[in-house]
């Protein structure tokens, strides 16, 4: 089976696809693409394409309603790289307030000043005096695998920290430190902090959540963090903000032309994750659920299909993505049934508009039967494994 890696994916997950698998950089007549940032939208998706894993947690980059329609799994490695983007957070908060690049820059221009250099220093390190983190409140927006991370950190560091996500699950609630307060909306964190950092997803919630209303909340001089999506702060409204002294720093890991050279920004190339830890631990993920998808069936982590993780309980498996609407299993079942199969075990998950249902069976369908169900209205594609 080929699969077509659009970015250099680390050895150590590609190696994990196993001898089965030809690595090839053309995507027609591929099974299975493995993709970091490389733009997707405008490829012509070949009909073979069965999933796509994303090398990381963002999918903007993919056609994921397209995917969704053709029966193409889409995958990303929520939590693979979490470390690291929690690391560049903390260096961000540092950054916003101790004014160390604006003091770097500066000394670099004492070059051929000799012996004076020291005096020099002395006298002018006044400019770039800038506050401690230990005591200052942060407000945690979205706690996700990176937010948690970033909250505990913050927390040992001293600092009093306010956390907010509605959709925090029960697992992520446990690795949550205990002295993390719980804020009951978006602007108890806006009204109260005096460091933000958001980690939510991007979507027609948060599309420029950060704008001159919520500016309008917040305390004199906030320092807001934005390790997620340039597309979450309104870039006109955030340097009204930093020219009026409302906003005190701006740090963004996702430049854009006008975020670029201003006042008061601190525009990072997108480094959030850009770590070799992190590119492994993404490799093996996108690897090891590709591998997972292609040959048993299982889906884990997609962004568009439900997850559904079953071991295998007869010799083979029908897999069918289908649009989430009812009898569809019915006559799914109907037709298998009518092949004078015994359906061995059944799994069926849906999310939003889409559902996928596995049968373990003990003989494969035949051809007919296999387009017989392909013609069910709803069901979009169709595997036996």
């Amino acid at each position: 089976m080929n699969i077509c890696t659009l970015n250099k994916i680390a050895a150590c997950g590609t190696d994990r696809l196993g001898a089965n698998y030809t690595l090839t950089e053309e995507l027609a007549g591929a099974v299975g693409v493995m993709v970091r940032s490389a733009a997707m939208h405008d490829m012509e998706l070949p009909a073979e394409l069965l999933a796509i894993a994303r090398a990381g947690a963002g999918v903007n980059n993919i056609p994921v309603d397209k995917c969704s329609e053709t029966g193409i799994v889409v995958f990303n490695t929520p939590g693979a790289n979490a470390n690291a983007v929690k690391e560049l957070v903390l260096a961000g908060l540092f950054l916003s307030c101790r004014k160390v690049l604006d003091g770097i820059a500066w000394a670099k221009t004492l070059k051929g000043e000799g012996a004076a250099v020291p005096k020099l220093v002395e006298k002018g390190k006044g400019a770039f005096v800038g506050p401690e983190l230990a005591g200052k409140k942060l407000g945690v927006i979205g706690l996700g695998a990176i937010g948690i991370l970033v909250a505990n950190a913050a927390q040992a560091l001293g600092m009093e920290v306010y956390g907010f996500d509605p959709f925090m699950s029960v697992d992520a609630a446990w690795k949550l430190s205990r002295s993390v307060k719980h804020a009951a909306s978006r602007e108890e964190i806006y009204q109260n902090c005096d460091f933000i950092t958001v980690h939510v997803p991007l979507n027609d919630d948060t599309r420029g959540m950060l704008n001159k209303d919520t500016f309008a909340q917040m305390p004199d001089g906030v320092r807001i963090m934005n390790f997620s999506r340039a597309e979450l702060v309104n870039i006109d409204d955030m340097k009204a903000a930093l020219e009026s002294g409302k906003v005190a720093r701006y740090v963004v890991d996702f430049p854009t032309e006008d975020a670029l050279d201003v006042e008061g920004i601190i525009a990072i190339p997108h480094l959030g994750a850009s770590t070799p830890e992190s590119e492994d631990n993404c490799a093996v993920m996108a690897a090891d659920e590709l591998k997972a998808y292609l040959e048993d069936g299982n889906i884990i982590n997609s962004v568009n299909y439900p997850t559904v993780n079953v071991p295998r309980s007869a010799a083979h498996r029908l897999c069918v993505l289908h649009r989430n609407i009812p009898s569809i299993l019915t006559q799914v079942s109907a037709e298998v049934s009518a092949e004078g199969i015994n359906i061995d075990s059944m799994a069926n998950r849906s999310r939003k508009d889409f559902a996928y249902t596995i049968l373990d069976i003990p003989t494969a369908p035949t051809a007919d039967a296999i387009a017989k169900i392909e013609a069910i209205d709803g069901v979009i594609r169709v595997r036996c494994i």
